[in-house]
């Protein structure tokens, strides 16, 4: 096929299932993200240029396009900064490969390429105290079957600083209870990697695993119906369970606890016990290690022993004198 006979919509349909599935192998989570980007974005041009999907061309999705799709994303939608960055990272993929694919949209790939990502406020991360942690810990009621499995997810997830995503993508096959205890967890960009458990937590997990289907493909914790839990499944059990401790924990009262905020507290609580930041890198499964440096940010117990061991500067004492009146009132404005 010539370059001249390229259309966008073979282009897009390479994209997904040439570049991104049989070249780069990319996950089902990827795959589906990019997916939902471009279905945005497709539909938005349509209102647009009054013209179906499948008639447009790359110059129809040319810088100023683009830029008017993520405005509307945050103006019509009301996406935050992280999600329209995450949108134009799906676009900007694409149109690299169109770049290579037909050299004739050169242009337009590199102006959407020059399309630069958001800035956004980073918060401070929230994480638990150890007393909060183990409150957590104890709330679930372990004589009921939801509780004995709230019980050992909320353990693995603590011991291991695993993503909500992996925890609920694992097996039967993938909990290693003989003679090392462990688990074998599937990270992002299919990496995986080889987490130890400690005994508690190994003995609470061997306890669960009764209770539940022992074929080797079924999910470590499943809902009801013995699928596996989802996202949002976990987000609701962590919150009857944060509802819970906070009875017996004052400071967790309004508190907005999610999975993630588990991993935080984790990666937190490894490097107030020492824990050197390149093994904290590989505990959590980070591709890049100051992806890592935010838990000394967050941590102000280490801020404030680094403070103790500096002296602080001497003053002499200053004899007080009015301000000019006039540059008072200037100042005050």
């Amino acid at each position: 096929m010539s370059t001249a006979d390229i259309t966008f919509p073979t282009l897009l349909q390479d994209f997904f299932q040439r570049r991104l599935v049989s070249e780069r192998g990319v996950s089902a989570h990827t795959i589906a993200s990019y997916r939902d980007s471009f279905g945005l974005l497709l539909r938005y041009a349509e209102s647009r240029t009054r013209r179906a999907a499948s008639t447009l061309t790359v110059q129809d999705l040319d810088a100023p396009m683009i830029l008017s799709f993520l405005d509307h994303l945050e103006s019509e939608r009301k996406c935050g900064a992280r999600t329209r960055n995450l949108r134009l990272t799906a676009i900007r993929s694409f149109m690299r490969y169109v770049s290579i694919r037909d050299p004739a949209s050169l242009p337009v790939a590199q102006r959407v390429l020059a399309i630069a990502g958001k800035r956004f406020d980073r918060p401070v991360l929230e994480f638990l105290s150890r007393d909060e942690i183990q409150a957590l810990l104890d709330a679930p009621d372990r004589d009921t079957w939801s509780g004995h499995r709230d019980a050992a997810l909320f353990a693995v997830l603590y011991n291991t600083g695993a993503r909500v995503s992996e925890i609920i993508r694992l097996q039967i096959c993938d909990v290693l209870l003989d003679r090392a205890y462990a688990l074998h967890l599937h990270g992002k960009g299919r990496k995986e990697r080889v987490i130890p458990l400690w005994k508690s937590t190994a003995t609470q997990l061997r306890s669960w695993l009764q209770c539940i289907d022992h074929q080797p493909k079924a999910p470590v914790f499943p809902n009801r119906a013995c699928n596996a839990l989802s996202r949002s499944g976990v987000e609701h059990r962590l919150r009857v369970t944060i509802g819970k401790a906070s009875l017996n924990c004052p400071s967790l009262q309004g508190r907005t606890v999610s999975p993630h905020t588990l991993r935080h507290t984790t990666a937190l609580h490894l490097l107030q016990s020492g824990v050197d930041m390149t093994v904290i890198a590989m505990w959590l499964g980070h591709e890049d290690i100051a992806t890592t440096h935010q838990y000394i940010e967050a941590d102000l117990e280490m801020k404030e022993a680094v403070l103790k061991r500096m002296d602080a500067p001497s003053s002499k004492p200053v004899r007080f004198k009015a301000k000019d009146r006039l540059l008072d009132f200037l100042e005050g404005l």
